[in-house]
Parts: structure tokens; C-alpha cells; sequence
């Protein structure tokens, strides 16, 4: 199998990531979101990150968008401007063929790019798979939210992952 191309994103790739968004949103605790946004909403958001000069990336393979990955300020007041929160998720064809190891690593060094020095990882419901990628990445355990969010009948944990970006501590 071929790696993934990985690529800055493009208005036109919202449909697909609005697709791959949705199944997590219907299907998994990876997000508290409980309706997926539309591809018009993901257009707009595409635009906003972008706009600010953060870095907005696709995974490709074979022509197909296979995952997403994005970094945006942690928080909004100005201390929290070098600090950003990642996003990732990867249609759900494709978990587990290596994408995230690809697509993450190129987030990190984007976000670096853009002059990021600390990158955050909020994990909902603590997935496993999440975890182990973003270790895998050099991300450390910051921290643990308990019983945070309910989602399908269920109290879900957040984990934070933090990670220091190129030369900073």
C-alpha cells in the first residue's frame, strides 16, 4: 500500500471531510459534537483557519481525501497564541493503514511552521487508538478530565496529550 500524499487543504475537499467527520460524530466518542456540520459549515471553517495562517492538512491516496488533520489556538486570550489544540480523524476505511502517522507528524511541523510552540491534544472519550498515535508522535500524558461528557448513554473521559514543538521545552 502506498503512503498518503499529504497536502494543504482546499475548499473543495469540505465534502469529504464533512463525510469523514460525520461518521466520528455518529459513530464514535472522538468528539462530543452530536450533528455533524454540513459541507457549507466546513467551507467556513476551512476559510477561518486558514485565514489565520494555520495550518489546515489533507491526507490523500489514490485521489481520495482519506483523513484531515488541523491546528488552532488553544484558547482564545493572547497568552495562549504560540499554544495550539490538533484535530485529526481519518475516514473509517482507512484507521489503522498508517495515516495518522503520516498526516500527524506533517501537522506538527506545519504548526511549527506557523509558529506554534506547544501543540495540545484533547482526546474525547479517551480512545485508545487517539492515545497510542499521538504517543506514538511524542506527545506526553498532561492530563485527565473525568466524566466529562456524555455521549450515547455514556459518562466519557478526555485525556490532554501535549507535545513540545521543535527545539522548545
Amino acid at each position: 500500500m502506498t503512503d498518503p500524499s499529504i497536502r494543504p487543504v482546499k475548499p473543495d475537499d469540505a465534502t469529504a471531510i464533512a463525510t469523514i467527520y460525520a461518521h466520528h460524530v455518529l459513530n464514535g466518542t472522538a468528539t462530543f459534537d452530536i450533528d455533524p456540520p454540513d459541507a457549507a459549515a466546513w467551507r467556513e471553517k476551512i476559510a477561518a483557519i486558514t485565514a489565520r495562517g494555520w495550518p489546515f492538512l489533507v491526507a490523500e491516496r489514490d485521489g481520495a481525501v482519506t483523513g484531515y488533520a488541523y491546528a488552532t489556538q488553544f484558547r482564545d486570550r493572547p497568552a495562549y497564541a504560540e499554544t495550539c489544540e490538533n484535530s485529526i480523524y481519518l475516514a473509517p476505511d482507512q484507521l489503522g493503514r498508517g495515516i495518522g502517522s503520516h498526516l500527524l507528524p506533517a501537522l506538527v511541523e506545519a504548526a511549527h511552521q506557523a509558529g506554534f510552540r506547544q501543540m495540545i491534544a484533547v482526546i474525547g472519550g479517551s480512545e485508545p487508538a487517539s492515545v497510542a498515535l499521538h504517543a506514538k508522535c511524542g506527545f506526553v500524558h498532561a492530563g485527565r478530565m473525568v466524566g466529562v461528557g456524555r455521549k450515547f448513554g455514556r459518562i466519557l473521559d478526555t485525556i490532554y496529550m501535549q507535545r513540545a514543538l521543535e527545539g522548545e521545552g
